[in-house]
């Protein structure tokens, strides 16, 4: 079905997509006297902001810019210049603008002082439906209209609440998001649309995201304490049914991939029904995500008493216990309890236990052997996308011209911390300016 034969609508500027990248899209244009159509599949938009404000809107951080820039990996190059224009300091700013005052927590992070995702959004929105410059024009916003592609005139196509539509933009920015918490609507539907236009798509892959953990064969192990490759998939069901959900405070984890990359942080992190997931191993995710794909798992060293040093460790252990069990002597001696001490019970061999060394050893370096990330649905953030490579500066699509591209469709990922929020903001920013230059 084609535009001609649809009813058709004109309009200056479409924004598809109203998280975070196209509503601050949205605002430069309307800013700038340019008319924004922005169009959302959703009932309202900011959805999966508001969800992720949950627990505090963790708006950005306030570290300095090269270690900030550094979050952004392999991608910082194409990142670091956007963030020279919106970065952390702006956010702030930005938002004081519209009345929310910021935060800086204990670990860095920004947040606004009632920790509250909603009233930003709604202060937001009242600002882009009624805009308070000379120039500036109200956005008008389409709720209930799901983007299907571009049809053969280049049109855009929309299922609506009244039957479907085509709209011709003179310049069309897309703010899709990625493939995570596709409930929210970031769904990853786009991708084949723009492959199938001819715009290169790197594989959606999960990011900030936990992982399953290879299962325990006792049989099948007994020398190593490692399940292989054909071990069942998760914890033991005694492990899983009463620790499931428990968090690991005060561990660490090393890390060194077949790359040489690698990963040393302190932090706390949560058991799950299979494995693991939280925020240390969202840290990692990426370099453990990376390892699987080219080796099928990965293995990293978890320091179960990061501020013990090892001969402290083996030192304790070696003490005498009399008549007092394993268990009763590592509580007393290493304060070494509850989850952390079942965990050693699981990936340890009985032999391994009994001996003071291999322990010591397991306790500052316990092997945890991950197989598989979980769903890309369940991820925090999703890592792929349209490539920089496939736009100019101002983040126009260079196989469709007039198209623009913003947040997270585009091939980046970062840890969470405010990163991920700023790097949206960022390039929703840029693609607005790209849109006035082409516009002229």
């Amino acid at each position: 079905m084609t535009a001609l034969t649809l009813p058709q609508d004109s309009v200056d500027v479409a924004i598809i997509g109203g998280g975070p990248a196209g509503l601050m899209a949205a605002e430069v244009l309307s800013a700038a006297g340019v008319a924004v159509h922005l169009f959302d599949g959703m009932p309202s938009v900011g959805r999966k902001f508001l969800l992720a404000g949950k627990g505090g809107l963790n708006l950005t951080h306030s570290e300095g810019p090269e270690a900030f820039a550094s979050r952004f990996g392999a991608r910082r190059a194409a990142i670091e210049p956007l963030l020279a224009e919106c970065g952390p300091d702006a956010l702030q700013a930005w938002a004081a603008g519209l009345g929310i005052e910021t935060f800086i927590g204990s670990t860095g992070r920004v947040f606004p002082t009632d920790m509250k995702a909603a009233p930003l959004l709604r202060a937001w929105l009242h600002r882009l439906r009624h805009p308070a410059g000379k120039t500036a024009v109200p956005v008008l916003f389409h709720m209930r209209h799901r983007w299907l592609g571009l049809d053969a005139a280049g049109g855009l196509l929309f299922d609506t609440p009244t039957g479907r539509k085509a709209v011709l933009a003179r310049a069309t920015l897309l703010a899709l998001g990625g493939a995570s918490w596709s409930r929210l609507g970031s769904d990853g539907a786009w991708v084949p649309w723009l492959r199938a236009a001819g715009v290169p798509v790197a594989p959606l892959l999960p990011a900030n995201c936990g992982f399953d953990v290879a299962g325990q064969d006792r049989s099948a192990d007994e020398g190593n304490g490692h399940g292989e490759s054909s071990a069942p998939r998760g914890w033991s069901g005694h492990f899983s049914s009463r620790f499931a959900g428990q968090p690991f405070k005060s561990v660490a984890i090393h890390f060194k991939d077949g790359l040489g990359r690698s990963f040393d942080k302190k932090g706390e992190f949560v058991a799950t029904a299979t494995g693991v997931e939280g925020s240390l191993i969202y840290a990692v995710s990426s370099l453990l995500r990376d390892q699987i794909a080219a080796t099928g798992s990965a293995t990293f060293a978890l320091d179960l008493l990061p501020d013990r040093p090892l001969d402290k460790v083996l030192a304790e252990v070696r003490h005498p216990r009399g008549s007092r069990s394993l268990t009763s002597h590592l509580k007393s001696r290493l304060h070494l309890d509850g989850i952390k001490m079942a965990l050693l019970h699981e990936l340890l061999p009985r032999e391994a236990m009994a001996r003071p060394e291999a322990l010591a050893g397991a306790i500052k370096a316990l092997p945890v052997r991950v197989v598989a990330t979980r769903p890309i649905d369940e991820a925090i953030s999703s890592a792929g996308g349209v490539p920089f490579e496939a736009m100019d500066d101002g983040l126009m699509l260079k196989s469709l011209p007039g198209v623009f591209c913003a947040g997270e469709m585009l091939d980046w990922e970062a840890p969470t911390g405010g990163y991920l929020l700023t790097a949206s903001f960022a390039t929703g920013r840029r693609a607005a300016q790209g849109v006035l230059a082409w516009l002229g």
